[in-house]
């Protein structure tokens, strides 16, 4: 049974299928050495989440060996649309802030569905959490591993072949949230 606390859920994701799965190439060594925070944002109102991710970014700041920080909104934007268009309005936020080129934001969400995809197409799950999250990163490290990482631009691809190697059943056990969504 998937956890029913959104941290822990998040946690066992991050496990199980970004570092299980390796669909990201970099998230392992800081979730070992415990550089990931992964924090619950139980608001339901933009402005409410806004100050949540000012207050993240601030700690962030103060907090360098914290590699990454995962905002859990467990109560918001459960429409992927609405949350769609909240990204857009968080990446403009960062540049108004003046944070750009410093932090940007990753989107994750269990309704996630690339631009020119089918909703159930499988290459979605690449992007599919059990909660809607805003993965904030450092863009300065990021750029640093994609440097040191030979073909980054293969990540996706791979991360394709990957899912459509795995059995409905396998797919069913590390998406279980999805299959309560009626996914």
């Amino acid at each position: 049974m998937y956890p029913s606390d959104p941290v822990q859920a998040v946690l066992r994701w991050l496990d199980e299928v970004v570092i299980g799965l390796n669909f990201c190439p970099f998230a392992r060594k800081p979730f070992l050495a415990e550089a990931v925070r992964v924090v619950e944002v139980e608001a339901a109102e933009m402005d409410k989440i806004v100050e949540a991710v000012r207050v993240e970014l601030d700690y962030l700041t103060d907090h360098e060996p914290v590699e990454t920080s995962i905002l859990v909104l467990s109560r918001a934007l459960d429409n992927f649309f609405d949350y769609n268009d909240f990204i857009h309005v968080m990446e403009d936020w960062l540049w108004q802030q003046g944070f750009e080129g410093i932090y940007q934001i990753a989107s994750f969400h269990p309704d996630y569905c690339f631009a020119d995809a089918q909703t159930q197409d499988v290459g979605n799950l690449t992007n599919r959490a059990p909660f809607p999250l805003l993965h904030i990163l450092r863009e300065d490290r990021l750029e640093h591993m994609l440097d040191r990482y030979p073909n980054a631009d293969e990540i996706p691809g791979n991360n394709m072949r990957t899912l459509e190697r795995l059995s409905l059943e396998q797919l069913r056990n590390l998406f279980p949230y999805l299959i309560a969504r009626g996914q």
